[in-house]
């Protein structure tokens, strides 16, 4: 007989919330427990995208302002508690998300409804509103693992090239890391563990680089130095959104949401590298230098703009990113990464310096377009800057942790380290640079 397996966090009936007989009555007029359980209900919705507690914070604001009420709300990584104040009356609540991840597309679509709530949707009763947040809720991924596998490949490939990786690193990468984030997207669509994805999509990942770069020892007798690039294969797994994320709740004094995005992310990597470096061992890999090859600095430049343009477009799609928004997204990342590379390459600039100047650099160029692309900032600037996450430099303080080599893995963390810190620093200074509400503690 097969075992049922029942859910932890049990659904909740939203409909349930609004009032009887109140089908053509407006939400304003609604009662607080009604009102509080749209309020509650984006709140969550949003959280569940991937954003930030600022900015469910200020979407949960609105929709009370305009309702009448009083909203104070404590968010973290995965669940809100919140109470909604009428004057007289007071209702609260805790809500949970059963799993995280990135939906850009999704987050899109709540910002759209909170925009439109303002003039229209404060005249539609309770019932109806919830519909539409039905609508909203059905929106999973708008690409099928496949897809992702794909837009991993393209993203990783990129990724080698800016390592200082050739066309077989990148070749191999292009498979493993295609043939990993596949794996990944359809375990996390069966609701696997977090751990189980992890672990496998990354193994999956080292094993078809591995399997490849030795088919083509075998056949073309290519160099096993070409080994270098395993460690890109596997850099889809990086968790860029919460990383920096992170940075912009801590600056913002959301001091639980920060620290429990922190944590998240660093358990991700942990058990990324912890995979990655048994896998090195089982396959006889080590994270040696790529093989050098020279070009003209023009071509230099060039080819690192199309790679940073592939690598951005891909993670982008992978944060379920229509194409239009994705190749947006891009450009931003093009121009900033480009010129961050060549800030340290060029100029002797230190890499956290430079990705600092990259980081602000891509917040602001997000600034002067997001009201053309008709995204939210955040869509554009965290996928333009999750490609300066040095996921290399962490692996590689990792691997030689575990080989005790502690002088050189201390230096790899370190250098990790800074450049982690600047990019979420870059991107809070563009917002305070362009967005007058984001200067104030308020």
């Amino acid at each position: 007989m097969q075992q049922i397996i029942r859910k932890n966090h049990m659904d909740i009936a939203w409909h349930e919330y609004t009032d009887e007989n109140g089908a053509d009555v407006p939400v304003t007029e609604a009662s607080l427990t009604e009102k509080a359980s749209i309020i509650g209900r984006v709140g969550i919705m949003l959280l569940s995208c991937g954003t930030g507690a600022w900015r469910v914070r200020s979407s949960m604001n609105t929709l009370a302002e305009t309702m009448g009420i009083t909203c104070t709300a404590d968010i973290g990584l995965m669940s809100i508690e919140y109470t909604c104040f009428d004057g007289e009356n007071g209702f609260t609540q805790s809500l949970c998300l059963t799993n995280t991840g990135v939906n850009t597309s999704k987050l899109n679509r709540l910002e759209h409804f909170i925009r439109e709530f303002e003039i229209e949707g404060k005249d539609m009763s309770g019932e109806k509103l919830h519909s539409l947040l039905d609508d909203i809720e059905r929106i999973h991924g708008l690409y099928s693992p496949v897809t992702l596998g794909f837009a991993a490949a393209l993203a990783c490939c990129g990724f080698t090239f800016l390592l200082g990786g050739g066309p077989i690193e990148m070749f191999c990468a292009f498979a493993g890391a295609g043939i990993g984030n596949f794996l990944r997207c359809k375990l996390t669509k069966h609701h696997f563990t977090l751990f189980l994805c992890i672990v496998s999509s990354v193994s999956m990942a080292c094993l078809v680089y591995a399997g490849f770069l030795k088919i083509g020892e075998i056949l073309f007798s290519i160099s096993i130095q070409h080994e270098a690039g395993y460690i890109c294969a596997m850099l889809f797994i990086i968790p860029g959104f919460p990383f920096i994320t992170s940075g912009i709740d801590l600056a913002k004094l959301d001091m639980r949401s920060g620290t429990e995005r922190l944590m998240y992310a660093l358990i991700i990597i942990l058990v990324a590298a912890m995979s990655a470096w048994i896998m090195a061992l089982l396959l006889h890999l080590k994270p040696v230098d790529f093989i050098k090859f020279s070009l003209p600095a023009e071509m230099w430049i060039l080819c690192r703009l199309v790679t940073s343009f592939c690598g951005v477009f891909g993670f982008s799609i992978m944060f379920n990113s229509p194409v239009r928004l994705a190749a947006s997204a891009g450009v931003i990342g093009a121009a900033a990464n480009t010129l961050r590379l060549e800030l340290a390459d060029l100029a002797g600039m230190p890499p956290a310096a430079a990705a600092f100047i990259g980081a602000l650099t891509a917040g602001l160029l997000a600034s002067m377009i997001k009201n053309k692309v008709g995204y939210p900032r955040i869509s554009l600037t965290v996928p333009s800057i999750v490609i300066m996450v040095p996921g290399l430099y962490l692996y590689r303080g990792f691997y030689n942790l575990g080989m005790m080599s502690l002088a050189t893995a201390a230096s790899w963390f370190a250098a990790a380290i800074l450049i982690i810190a600047a990019l979420p620093l870059g991107l809070i200074f563009a917002r305070i640079l362009t967005d007058r509400t984001f200067r104030y503690c308020t």
